[in-house]
């Protein structure tokens, strides 16, 4: 009798044994899988602010860019009234270079000159008397290009609005 007994309690302690065994087991697997996903989040992360200063190192070297593009406007505009045709065929073929390239890294033109005045693109630097009914709220002339790189504001364009 002692003999079943004793084997009645080392089945039980083996039975014990295996359980604790698989309760540390599954703690084990949950502990692997927190870490695993702490991981990879953590690895996403990092790659999206790796992406980000790539990004934002890109919008300062191309908001540098924009007093040239618009020192380039102002040169052909000034070539407008001159007889030097190889100057203004110079001075655009250098601005079409410099626009064609930074529109390969996402930067676009905001369109103002007759589109209705938007607070989220334009920047009122005046109001001005509209020469017609249908100009009022409008914006007459464009002082200053206004640029988007990849969807975003990177310079809002500085308007005269017609009041």
């Amino acid at each position: 009798m002692a003999k079943e007994e004793t084997k009645k309690s080392a089945k039980v302690s083996a039975k014990q044994q295996i359980s604790e065994m698989e309760a540390k087991l599954e703690t084990s697997k949950n502990d692997y899988l927190k870490l695993m996903a702490e991981f990879e989040t953590f690895r996403r992360r990092n790659a999206e602010e790796k992406l980000s200063l790539v990004s934002s190192a890109a919008a300062d070297t191309i908001k540098g860019l924009l007093p040239v593009l618009d020192d380039c406007e102002r040169a052909m505009q000034m070539l407008e009234q001159s007889s030097d045709e190889a100057a203004k065929e110079g001075t655009a073929l250098i601005y079409n270079k410099l626009m064609d390239y930074l529109k390969t890294r996402g930067l676009e033109k905001i369109e103002a000159k007759g589109e209705d005045f938007n607070t989220d693109f334009h920047e009122a630097v005046t109001q001005f008397p509209a020469p017609s009914e249908d100009m009022k709220g409008k914006v007459i002339d464009v002082v200053q290009t206004g640029y988007l790189l990849n969807g975003k504001i990177l310079r809002y364009a500085k308007v005269v609005v017609g009041a």
